[in-house]
């Protein structure tokens, strides 16, 4: 059972010392990793998803229970530790949502398969905007509808405490919830994003630089605040996305809603 991660500082990428010295990450936390293009975001991830143990570029050290990974291999499998969810995936494989389902579940020794399976998809449905069905093929799932499902798949089927994200802001899903999810399962989540309400709804955020960890922040009461003001905004949105998508239109009370939000003018 892990009860904790620690990231230890190793070098950026002019062979300095990381300003940030140790992160800690406990179950149900959410970590957001922030950056520019190239400021190391990936190679964190990495070294989390390979329990760096000083032989990666950055020389970081993952612990996991204060003990290193080679120590704690010898009372777990770190293989099945970590699930990753990209921005970029499809599916491969040619079988139906059910079939596909079933046999994680198996594989995990999972009892009542069928009423888990169900489980997953309606919790997928609750994700993206277009419904899937438990006969649907996985190839002829959308980007939209794979990432939901897998979401699904690693929140209540798979086992593994850890889940790294990549920029999920552009996975075509409910971002947000998808997030809540996972976190909810009590795993340890680590996030990369350029979205503000992601990183703003993280319990942290280390921000990257040059290839190290320079700031590790917490978000402030004043942050706080503008999130919840985003995410009404980010509501009023996805409605009007949505009546737009379903070929509605938009009457002027429905303007008006969306310009001025809780007696505030959103747009100019």
């Amino acid at each position: 059972m892990i009860k904790k991660i620690a990231v230890m500082g190793g070098l950026n990428k002019s062979g300095e010392i990381e300003p940030i010295l140790m992160v800690e990450i406990h179950p149900g936390e959410i970590v957001a990793v922030v950056g520019p293009t190239g400021s190391g975001k990936s190679q964190l991830i990495s070294d989390i998803e390979y329990w760096a143990d000083g032989d990666t570029p950055s020389r970081r050290q993952i612990l996991i229970n204060d003990l290193l990974p080679t120590v704690f291999a010898a009372q777990t499998t770190l293989r099945r530790l970590v699930a990753e969810i990209s921005q970029n995936m499809n599916f491969v494989i040619d079988m139906s949502v059910r079939d596909f389902l079933l046999l994680h579940a198996q594989s995990r020794h999972i009892g009542n398969a069928e009423k888990i399976a169900q489980e997953v998809v309606d919790c997928a449905n609750q994700l993206t905007g277009e419904p899937l069905k438990m006969d649907d093929s996985l190839t002829s799932l959308s980007g939209g509808q794979s990432r939901a499902l897998m979401v699904a798949d690693v929140a209540l089927l798979s086992n593994a405490p850890i889940v790294l994200v990549d920029e999920i802001e552009n996975a075509g899903i409910n971002r947000l919830e998808a997030l809540r999810l996972l976190a909810g399962q009590g795993k340890v989540v680590l996030v990369v994003t350029h979205d503000p309400m992601l990183a703003l709804l993280a319990d942290k955020r280390v921000v990257m630089k040059n290839g190290g960890m320079t700031r590790l922040l917490t978000a402030s009461s004043n942050e706080k605040v503008l999130l919840n003001r985003l995410l009404q905004i980010d509501t009023m949105l996805c409605e009007l996305r949505e009546r737009i998508r379903q070929g509605g239109e938009l009457n002027q009370e429905m303007i008006k809603e969306a310009t001025y939000l809780y007696g505030q003018r959103v747009f100019a």
